[in-house]
């Protein structure tokens, strides 16, 4: 079958024509074979948004914008977007309108509010916010420094009138006596340190002989220490704890009056006895030494000693 030229011409045309609304669909950043959705947003100011700029959820792009134009005299702008993406949004999403960089444009971003009972429709038209830029928001920053720094400069230039004030000729003239005390205490401490240094110098094998000593001190020190960490410590104290729980029990037994020290502390006829063996005994010794003859007799000739005759009680 054979088409005529007429037919052919026409076929032509309308290729032509499609691919003329295509290219000029893709090139407004629209394109006829996503299925999309068509959203609209009101601003008094675009700040610069241009078409074509991204849509972004999240920071994800999910279209683009389509066309801006006025609603009415009074300069409100509206914005028409596309969302090519399969995501679900409630009607009270915000759209806002933010910086990406410095240099770079403005962009919407859906600030998503998710509510499955109002979902938004192709159609709606949604709130609209305008982001603060960077550059605001550094100057917002800079703002309280600006004023700190202002501040600040006039307390240094209070300051400074005062110390001016206070600075007459007469408090110069000692600043500048001081300043040249001053320097001859460094030269002072300069000659000092020049001397110390000669002193090491000179001493150097004496402080290096005293540091050996001090070496061996501790070398000998951390031995004693070794030593003292390899006793038992735990065992003595066991021990000691043993002797002194003894100790315990034998003054126990001898406050109770058990045994040969806890009668003789506690039976007051013992005590009463001994009392009186030792004053007999004293007596004794007393006797002993008024009358030795009465317990010790001697004689070279074999005399019989004179028998025992009482002392006569002294008189009064």
């Amino acid at each position: 079958m054979k088409l005529s030229k007429e037919l052919k011409t026409g076929i032509f045309a309308i290729v032509v024509i499609l691919l003329f609304i295509f290219g000029y669909s893709y090139l407004k950043g629209t394109n006829l074979l996503d299925n999309q959705r068509t959203f609209f947003v009101k601003y008094n100011n675009v700040e610069g948004l241009a078409v074509g700029a991204p849509v972004t959820i999240n920071g994800y792009q999910v279209g683009k914008v389509i066309d801006i134009d006025f609603v009415n005299g009074n300069g409100d702008l509206l914005v028409t977007f596309s969302v090519e993406k399969e995501f679900n949004f409630s009607k009270e999403s915000i759209v806002e309108i933010y910086s990406s960089s410095f240099i770079g444009g403005n962009n919407l971003g859906i600030k998503p509010s998710y509510d499955p009972n109002n979902v938004a429709k192709a159609g709606d038209t949604l709130k609209g916010e305008i982001q603060q830029n960077i550059m605001d928001q550094v100057t917002g920053k800079l703002a309280p420094l600006e004023a700190k720094v202002q501040s600040t400069l006039t307390s240094l230039d209070t300051l400074l009138i005062s110390v001016n004030e206070v600075l007459d000729e007469d408090s110069r003239e000692n600043l500048k006596r001081t300043i040249a005390n001053l320097s001859a205490t460094v030269a002072e401490f300069r000659g000092a340190s020049s001397s110390m240094n000669t002193l090491l110098k000179d001493n150097k094998d004496k402080l290096n002989s005293t540091i050996a000593n001090l070496d061996s001190t501790s070398e000998n020190f951390a031995k004693l220490s070794d030593s003292l960490a390899e006793i038992e410590v735990g065992k003595m104290a066991k021990e000691l704890e043993g002797t002194l729980n003894r100790f315990k029990n034998i003054a126990s037994q001898i406050e109770s009056g058990e045994g040969s020290v806890g009668k003789l502390l506690k039976d007051e006829e013992l005590y009463d006895n001994l009392a009186g063996a030792s004053l007999q005994i004293e007596k004794l010794l007393e006797d002993m030494r008024l009358n030795p003859k009465r317990y010790v007799h001697f004689s070279l000739f074999g005399k019989r000693p004179k028998p025992y005759e009482p002392p006569k009680e002294n008189e009064e």
